[in-house]
């Protein structure tokens, strides 16, 4: 079980989807997760250089509007050919006001003249808790997941770049897997089962 001030942790995030898949890994734990919806304040900027920074600024700012502990995730598509893009920016690749079209067409272009291995991409997900808005020693899991950019988006399930992003040894997109497979090998499905495996062995070495 959870220690007191990990029993209810808040969620920085709105997303329904985040919440469900989390609250039922943290379950065992004893630990409650709300999301960061119920309170009125605004979102944190997110202006750093990295996933990681960028989920400590969302953790902390969350923590600190809060009172209570904070998860916090920040990912998003990686291409090396295109020098890390769209990274850290996925969200607004097409711009500030972007949708997930928007910054699709635009991946969909700027990856037209590559071919074979240089169509390869991962994404990528830091997730973090921190105990308070200002805590030494965060927990920290990232992971990546690796496929390729297809040529066209296929699939309805998932957001973001999930329908161009294909994944070979299942022979379709992102958005063509099934929910609970996706969250199985996803990129947000392994940091977040190594963040509770790090909450577990924390409590299991508190005195």
């Amino acid at each position: 079980m959870a220690g007191p001030d990990l029993c209810k942790l808040v969620l920085a995030s709105g997303n329904a989807g985040k919440l469900r898949e989390l609250a039922v890994m943290l379950e065992p734990l004893g630990i409650s997760l709300y999301p960061q919806s119920g309170w009125d304040f605004p979102e944190a900027i997110e202006d750093a250089a990295s996933f990681i920074e960028n989920a400590l600024k969302k953790a902390r700012h969350a923590a600190s509007h809060t009172g209570l502990a904070a998860i916090a995730d920040d990912s998003g598509l990686v291409v090396p050919a295109l020098g890390g893009a769209p990274g850290i920016y996925s969200a607004r690749f097409a711009g500030s006001t972007a949708t997930d079209a928007d910054n699709n067409l635009k991946l969909l272009n700027e990856m037209s003249a590559f071919t074979g291995k240089k169509r390869e991409a991962y994404f990528h997900c830091a997730m973090v808790l921190v105990r308070d808005p200002n805590d030494p020693v965060p927990l920290i899991a990232s992971a990546s997941w690796w496929g390729e950019v297809a040529d066209h988006p296929s699939g309805s399930g998932g957001f973001g770049y999930d329908p161009l992003f294909r994944v070979p040894e299942h022979g379709c997109t992102s958005a063509e897997l099934p929910r609970e497979v996706k969250n199985r090998i996803s990129h947000r499905g392994q940091a977040a089962r190594a963040l509770v495996r790090m909450l577990g062995e924390t409590d299991g070495n508190s005195n």
